[in-house]
């Protein structure tokens, strides 16, 4: 007999790290031509820091993404940076970034006075790589022609460094109080399964994720990140198992160790973002990264509780492991 449930899971998980500094620093540099490069230490593994931090890097500046060059991940020419760990990329690095640019846009507003005769910065913006005065479109200059003057007439090449590092402080070791993170994002998950009671094959049928990750800055890799986390928590729920047996690794290759397909992934996996903007993130921007999994695997063990009426606590949650405790459910329910 195959019984249908429904599970929900929620999430709070933390930026950053606990309590001790982990800054990032970055440097904006505009040239002649209109065009700029964004050094980071940051390394990009596949989750498109380097993407973002551009982007972040050109809406600062305001120029198009075309203008922009990462350099990244080389220890011989970029800043110090704690590394793509807790989720903390976007809001710590971003936050780095969006400083050096604001410094590196306020010389070139400055150097803007002198060629659109306005007495203050404030009166001027840069959008698509055109300085304008606000609310008087017609008065405008080349970025690129502001940039040479500073260069040229000024003397001060556009070129700004900053760094960012969280406001935390330790935990007290006697209460536990303390500010160990700058910020934190939140999730809720919900499953629909459907189990087979005589075999206690478990399929996910559906998996709805809704995460709250401030301010989205690229949305289709937000929702990357959070069907890429999905995955990896129906994985974690259902499938991976390391298999121990005298101190060795039984199953030390992806022969044996189940991991997560195409054919794995449920028939609906909807994802909707909360966007809540976090003050204290570049452009109101937080974290996505890890938090998307965490929700999956409890929301998953959730649905086949209600499914069947047994709740599993030892992951995965394998039919062998159902049939037990559903065995073991129908001895309890007879003596």
């Amino acid at each position: 007999m195959k019984k249908f449930g429904r599970g929900i899971a929620t999430m709070i998980y933390p930026i950053g790290g606990t309590g001790f500094p982990n800054p990032s620093a970055a440097t904006v540099s505009v040239h002649e031509d209109g065009s700029a490069t964004l050094w980071i230490g940051l390394t990009d593994i596949g989750q498109g820091s380097t993407t973002i931090m551009g982007q972040i890097a050109c809406e600062a500046l305001g120029i198009t993404y075309d203008k922009i060059k990462v350099v990244y991940g080389d220890t011989m020419l970029t800043p110090f940076d704690v590394g793509p760990v807790g989720s903390r990329a976007t809001f710590i690095t971003g936050n780095a970034v969006k400083r050096a640019a604001d410094s590196a846009k306020e010389i070139i507003l400055e150097a803007a006075t002198l060629e659109l005769k306005i007495e203050t910065p404030s009166w001027l913006e840069i959008k698509e790589n055109v300085i304008y005065v606000k609310n008087f479109p017609e008065q405008n200059i080349p970025l690129s022609k502001a940039v040479r003057r500073s260069h040229s007439q000024r003397g001060r090449p556009v070129i700004a460094s900053a760094t960012w590092n969280p406001m935390t402080t330790p935990l007290d070791p006697e209460t536990g109080h303390g500010k160990p993170f700058g910020t934190y994002v939140f999730a809720t998950q919900l499953a629909e399964v459907e189990v087979d009671t005589e075999t206690g094959k478990t399929d996910i049928l559906k998996i709805v994720a809704v995460h709250d990750c401030g301010k989205i800055i690229n949305p289709l890799f937000v929702e990357g990140q959070v069907e890429g986390g999905v995955v990896m928590g129906l994985g974690y729920g259902v499938m991976e198992e390391i298999v121990m047996k005298d101190g060795e690794t039984v199953n030390p290759d992806f022969t044996n160790y189940m991991i997560p397909t195409a054919l794995d992934i449920p028939g609906e996996l909807i994802t909707r973002i909360v966007e809540r903007e976090e003050i204290a993130g570049p452009f109101g921007a937080k974290g996505i990264g890890e938090p998307s999994l965490l929700p999956t695997a409890p929301a998953i063990v959730n649905a086949i509780r209600d499914a069947v009426g047994v709740c599993i606590s030892d992951l995965p949650v394998t039919p062998e492991k159902i049939l037990l405790a559903l065995r073991e459910k129908e001895k309890n329910s007879t003596a």
